[in-house]
């Protein structure tokens, strides 16, 4: 068993992110993984992440407040306990919109789908 208190997670930034604090629970440089990383946001009103895509599948699930998901074509509102996935090469954009902040789960592969 692997156990991070959310206050021994470790910060992280990312491009194209801004106004959101970061944080790994699980994978990557907060402890081992086989096959995915978990991670969560607090994106501040008015904060997101710019359109882009990646190889990468990831899963959202907002825990706090309410997030608009984007892939450059539709738009979304997801409020709490609702989620969302994002395939590999799809466009996304997170934005809060709100006026208080909205906290999001992260859940991502740590490599595309077949690589080796």
């Amino acid at each position: 068993m692997h156990v991070v208190r959310y206050a021994d997670a470790p910060p992280y930034e990312a491009p194209g992110h801004f106004d959101m604090a970061m944080r790994r629970l699980q994978g990557r440089d907060a402890g081992p993984t086989d096959q995915v990383w978990l991670g969560v946001s607090v994106l501040a009103p008015g904060g997101g992440t710019t359109l882009d895509a990646s190889p990468i599948e990831k899963l959202y699930v907002v825990l706090d407040g309410a997030v608009t998901v984007s892939n450059g074509e539709t738009a979304v509102t997801l409020e709490r306990w609702d989620s969302c996935r994002i395939a590999p090469g799809e466009g996304r954009a997170l934005k809060n919109s709100g006026d208080q902040p909205a906290t999001v789960l992260l859940v991502m592969p740590l490599k595309p789908a077949g690589a080796a």
